[in-house]
Formats: structure tokens, sequence, C-alpha cells
């Protein structure tokens, strides 16, 4: 369960999210608002990536920096903001070696998740020759190697075509943690079990995605 217990974030004075209390505990979660309504920022919050100016966030129980990252995985917009290294085997094992696991056991993830998705072929590739869609989906693989309870998603479709798009959902529908995912392509979340419409640092409306992509809807101009 995550609880946001009156969270507010301010920067330069300019409130960015103001005096959240909410509990997320549905398995597959969209978030969905204007630019600059304050959605990625909540999403950030979750793994620590931003930290509340007030107010408090719990995952779990755990509210420590250092725990939230061992619960959270987070997938970027952009994968080359989050791929490291030159090589997919290389960049896949750094997070697990930092858990100073077992050579053998780095392997088996690695291995593990590579199948799934289909794409050990890319094992020994550049990472900087990659596709965009297979660049977010070894921005994925590195997520899930290190085996999160909870995977946040900020707009991971922005930068893929179609094809890639269906691509990259399809792993995404397979993954047993909950998913809590940022997205202005509303078709990416009208199967999840809860919507959260963020307007002005608030949460303006909660509820079924068809009743809250339908509001949003009737909201713009």
């Amino acid at each position: 369960m995550i609880t946001f217990k009156d969270v507010t974030v301010e920067k330069s004075g300019n409130v960015i999210l103001k005096d959240i209390s909410v509990e997320l505990g549905d398995h597959r979660l969209g978030i969905i608002g204007r630019n600059g309504s304050g959605k990625s920022t909540l999403a950030r919050l979750i793994n620590g990536l931003e930290k509340p100016s007030s107010g408090s966030v719990f995952v779990g129980g755990a509210q420590d920096i250092k725990a939230l990252r061992r619960k959270v995985g987070f997938v970027f917009q952009n994968p080359d903001n989050q791929i490291v290294y030159p090589i997919v085997n290389e960049d896949l094992e750094f997070g697990l070696k930092n858990l100073k696991l077992p050579a053998i056991e780095r392997r088996r993830r690695i291995a593990d998740i590579l199948t799934r998705f289909e794409i050990t072929h890319l094992a020994d590739r550049f990472t900087h020759e990659l596709s965009g869609g297979e660049k977010q989906l070894i921005a994925l693989a590195g997520v899930l190697v290190m085996e999160p309870e909870i995977i946040v998603f900020d707009e991971p479709t922005t930068l893929l075509d179609l094809w890639n798009t269906r691509r990259f959902m399809a792993a995404v529908n397979t993954l047993s943690q909950q998913v809590i995912m940022v997205t202005h392509n509303l078709d990416l979340i009208r199967d999840f079990d809860r919507t959260l419409l963020i307007d002005n640092g608030e949460i303006s409306a909660d509820g079924k995605p068809a009743d809250i992509i339908a509001r949003y809807c009737e909201d713009q101009p």
C-alpha cells in the first residue's frame, strides 16, 4: 500500500502539489492531467526521486529513501536517462552488482528477463545502437531484474511509435507487480483498475478509468 499523508511540494515559491492524502493499493493505476498539473511530481515521490516539502509518503509502511527505492522501480520517459552502460548485459548487471549478488544469481536474473521479453539477441549489443522501442524494453528489464514490488512509469511511450507502444505495453501487461503509470495516452489505461486526475496540484477526480477519462476530456478546451 502506498500512502500519501498531507503531502505538499513547493519549488521556488510555487506549489506543485497541495495537501495530497490518498491511499494507492490498486494493481493497475493510471495518473492523468494537463502538463504542469503535478502528476509526474506525484509519481516521483513514490520512490524518493522527489521529497515532500511537508507531509509524508509511505510505501508498505516504509518511509526511508533507501527502503523506498528498494521497493519501487521507476521507468522514465526517455530510456537514455536510465541506461548507463554501453553494453546491454553490463547495463542490466549494474544494479545487481550494487546489491552484491553472486555472479550466478546476476546471470540468472538477466537471462530470465531477456528470455521473458524475447530479446536475448540484444544481450551483447551496444545500447546506443538499439531502437527506441528496444531501449525502453531494456530500461524496463533493468528495473525488473531488481525485483521491485511496485513499478512507476512516467510517460513511458511518449517517444515510441504505435508498434513499439503496443510491444512495450504487452510487456507491461504481463507484470505481477503493482503498476502506476503517468500518461497522456489515455488508451493505455482504459482497462486499468483506477485512475487519478491531477489538476493544479490536487486530485480533482479519482475512480474508474472510463469515468475519469470522460471527465478529463470534457474539461479540455
